[in-house]
């Protein structure tokens, strides 16, 4: 479908010196720079860089607006936006960003609300993954928290955990809601992580689609797509076009997802480029 985009960056085989890291970062907004600086480590500026890079490429690619005009900023709860929305060639053109461990990765959709999440569920030592764990049992419901414990080994348990946070994680990114919606109010259901569908407060979605990628070196990636009539009231008011005749939906969310594609730092920059010097 036109206007979709999954784009993935392994950030792990990438080692900047910091001269060529700062010659990076001078190429976003001075605005944007903040976002990237304000991180003490080094993995974490990475991510947060090449992810800023991201958005931007995938703007100009998708929508065909030169860099200097893109301006991206966020709503009061962090959701990311395109600020300059008139005459779009795809009116509900939204995005989702995210990184973790090796990944940074961003989706977009031109109809429904795309929430995306990326986990590394590399394992912890035993007695620290439990005390980790103990940490997120509000976040569930008992009917979940059963199913994590449940699992099996460590391993297992840590996996189904994740698995249950990204879909939490993708759903609220999805309709711009921050994790202060409640995510003890959300209930997942799945049959061995296929046919994946959502409970609120015990009532069923329908409007709502999930997918599960299997990434390299115990990674996960989920992607939730959904109705733009769902979006809360501080992300609903930036979409350009809420209501759709429910074919027209249903056509857009129950597209198979075909997976993403994988770019490397310097595949990216040289998108960046080239976009930039048309």
């Amino acid at each position: 479908m036109e206007g979709v985009r999954r784009w993935l960056v392994n950030i792990s085989p990438w080692h900047p010196s910091e001269h060529q890291f700062q010659s990076l970062l001078s190429l976003l907004p001075s605005q944007q720079r903040p976002e990237v600086t304000r991180f003490v480590k080094l993995e974490d500026r990475k991510r947060a860089l090449v992810s800023r890079l991201l958005q931007y490429c995938l703007i100009n690619d998708v929508l065909g607006i030169p860099f200097d005009v893109i301006c991206i900023l966020r709503t009061t709860e962090g959701k990311p936006y395109m600020k300059n929305r008139e005459n779009l060639l795809y009116a509900n053109f939204n995005f989702s960003v995210s990184h973790h461990g090796d990944y940074v990765g961003v989706a977009c959709e031109p109809i429904c609300l795309v929430g995306f999440d990326i986990v590394s569920t590399t394992k912890l030592e035993n007695g620290e993954t439990l005390q980790f764990l103990e940490n997120f049992v509000p976040y569930f419901t008992t009917f979940e928290w059963d199913n994590i414990v449940h699992a099996g080994s460590i391993d297992k348990v840590l996996t189904e955990f994740y698995r249950y946070w990204s879909l939490k994680e993708s759903y609220v990114k999805a309709i711009g809601a921050g994790l202060g919606f409640g995510l003890n109010r959300l209930e997942f259901h799945h049959h061995n992580w296929a046919d994946i569908y959502v409970c609120i407060d015990g009532t069923k979605l329908e409007n709502w689609r999930f997918w599960f990628f299997d990434l390299e070196n115990k990674h996960l990636a989920c992607v939730a797509k959904g109705h733009p009539k769902e979006a809360t009231g501080n992300y609903q008011v930036l979409l350009t076009t809420v209501g759709f005749d429910e074919k027209g939906y249903q056509n857009a969310v129950e597209l198979p997802e075909r997976g993403f594609i994988s770019l490397t730092v310097d595949q990216l920059l040289m998108r960046w480029y080239q976009l930039n010097h048309v």
